[in-house]
């Protein structure tokens, strides 16, 4: 069905926020008091039913990228590859299967679009698809997992369960309870590994399927990290070499050990160490050599179960185990400096002492109730960039719809936490290759994905992509104190509300990017949408804004995720007298503005 795009992204100037400029490639636009207006913009129709995809989740500066699509276009199509609006290159489509060359310039998104120009001048977009040109995936982690291994995970089926994941340029996958034991996590031995082997909840593991799935994601360019704990040890740990001296206990008198209780049926409870026992840390050192003499794996996604109260050592000597998380990746890194680390900061716990290793890939947060409210996603993200220095990116493990016993995920829910987390700089571990997240038990498949979701989730993912450098590259300077008005709907400055439009503005360099959330009929603001019970928006149209701006404005554009998979399109304006107005054609979930 043909429909005209409708979405938001406004780039403002800096005079605008009244900000600082933070860096960035374009000059600051002189002040004009003149009257400066555009009345004629491109017309951009829908009408997408070609469906693309990539070899590859993420390539290099200067690789080949490989597009299919599924079927050709009647008529005269073009292909269009952009940054942001910039038009990079043009080329007429002939065939289903073709190539590009990426640009050299690394840590870059792209948005390609496949588009007919009527006899109108208008343009219909036809299909579209992102390409994130980076030459690490820490530049822009997008985060996956897989966590059952099965005699039915053959190399077809992990082939087509990564082609899912690098449909949404999912560019590392963890590998959740793969393992034998936390203590000896490779099932056999070194030289001797075993075709199959129980997991701690009794499930079969098999070995060919780990080696399916890390082949599937090698041949799609992502990181295949294994988990485990980094203090993890099963009740039969003494006899694989575990001293006792090496545990944590709830007293100095070493009298009670400190473990997690499981399931009656479960292999054993989880006793746990002292991370920061140089012993232990040279064990786990050489459990993990084991592993990568056996599986190519590209790291380990170290894990932690949070805050446990004071513990002591077996000498009585308490335990700082945020400094002990910090002294095992360390010890981890100076084993295998080639291996990508990465630790999970359980409701923030040791978050700041991870970041300050230097030694992992990117940030990742298991959020629980103590910050399930949108506006604590933005204030993880700031502390994040503060311990970092601004250099580690923020990954969210965050279970949707949690308290649902069965059914389907709530759509709205998820749409609305993705439009946050993503338009807040971060990502969200959520895509698995068989299912969707929806507990810290990544095994758990209670709930599954409506088609109509998969569809909508593949448009989000390629949005993050294309538009990463706005998202997620640069800091940039948050100033949310922009006043804008409106004669036709409620607005609301950061951070969210319940009926309003609520904005949340950044200034990247000399543009201005806002970002527009429709929660005039939501029922809370907690990204958990614990229950599944967030009602899906009302379209809003002819959305009027008057911004007071002073700087001369060249361009506005818009973006959006839930129109015309995610190309931008050009707006009408008018800028007299300090201000600019113009109006914004539709919102649905998520519009992200653009004043340039």
């Amino acid at each position: 069905m043909k429909r005209t795009f409708f979405a938001v992204a406004i780039l403002i100037g800096l005079t605008a926020c009244g900000g600082s400029s933070s860096g960035g490639d374009e000059p600051i636009p002189t002040p004009s008091t003149d009257v400066n207006e555009v009345t004629s913009v491109t017309q951009v129709n829908s009408n997408i039913y070609v469906n693309l995809t990539t070899d590859k989740a993420i390539y290099s500066p200067g690789d080949v990228v490989t597009f299919t699509a599924d079927n050709l276009p009647s008529g005269t199509t073009k292909i269009r590859y952009r940054n942001n609006t910039d038009v990079i290159a043009t080329a007429s489509m002939t065939s289903k299967t073709w190539t590009w060359t990426a640009p050299s310039t690394d840590g870059t998104g792209y948005m390609v679009d496949l588009y007919q120009t009527g006899t109108d001048g208008s343009e219909t977009i036809v299909g579209s698809i992102a390409v994130d040109v980076s030459s690490s995936w820490k530049l822009f982690p997008r985060y996956g997992f897989v966590s059952n291994y099965g005699s039915d995970k053959t190399a077809s089926q992990t082939a087509n369960e990564m082609d899912w994941l690098n449909r949404c340029h999912i560019n590392g996958v963890q590998f959740y309870d793969w393992h034998y034991k936390h203590h000896w996590p490779l099932g056999g031995t070194r030289d001797n590994p075993l075709d199959s082997y129980t997991d701690i909840a009794n499930r079969t593991i098999y070995r060919s399927s780990i080696q399916n799935y890390i082949t599937a994601q090698h041949a799609h360019g992502m990181k295949a990290m294994f988990y485990n704990l980094c203090y993890g040890a099963l009740k039969d740990a003494s006899t694989d070499g575990v001293k006792t001296e090496w545990y944590a206990y709830k007293d100095k008198s070493h009298t009670n050990l400190d473990f997690l209780s499981m399931a009656e049926s479960w292999k054993s409870d989880i006793f746990l160490m002292d991370p920061s026992n140089t012993e232990w840390q040279a064990y786990m050192a050489q459990r993990n050599d084991d592993v990568y003499h056996n599986y190519d794996f590209d790291g380990y996604h170290i894990d932690q179960v949070g805050d446990r109260g004071s513990r002591y050592t077996y000498d009585g000597t308490s335990i700082n185990m945020p400094s002990a998380f910090a002294a095992f990746i360390k010890a981890m890194k100076a084993k295998h400096s080639g291996k990508s680390l990465v630790m999970n900061a359980v409701g923030g716990y040791g978050d700041q002492q991870i970041a300050g290793t230097g030694d992992v890939d990117f940030l990742y947060n298991e959020v629980w109730g103590n910050q399930d409210q949108f506006k604590d996603l933005l204030t993880i993200i700031k502390a994040n960039n503060t311990y970092s220095s601004n250099t580690l990116k923020t990954v969210f493990a965050a279970y949707m719809n949690y308290n649902k016993s069965n059914g389907t995920f709530n759509t709205p829910g998820v749409l609305l936490t993705d439009a946050i987390m993503f338009a807040l700089g971060g990502s969200h571990l959520e895509l698995g290759g068989d299912h969707n997240l929806c507990s810290e038990y990544f095994p758990t498949s209670r709930l599954t994905m409506p088609t109509s979701l998969r569809t909508q989730l593949t448009s989000y993912y390629d949005f993050m992509t294309g538009y990463e450098n706005l998202l997620r590259g640069s800091i940039g300077t948050e100033n949310n104190s922009l006043a804008i008005a409106s004669s036709t709907h409620k607005f609301n400055a950061w951070e969210p509300k319940t009926g309003y439009i609520n904005y949340y503005c950044k200034q990247i360099g000399a543009k201005q990017v806002i970002h527009l959330f429709n929660m005039l009929n939501a029922n809370g603001t907690s990204w958990r949408d614990i229950d599944g019970t967030m009602p899906s928006p009302t379209e809003q149209k002819s959305i009027k804004l008057t911004i007071s701006y002073t700087t001369k404005i060249n361009k506005i554009w818009v973006a959006s995720p839930d129109y015309i998979g995610g190309v931008p399109q050009e707006l009408t304006f008018k800028q007299s007298k300090g201000t600019v107005t113009f109006t914004i054609p539709s919102l649905k979930y998520w519009d992200m503005i653009v004043i340039q």
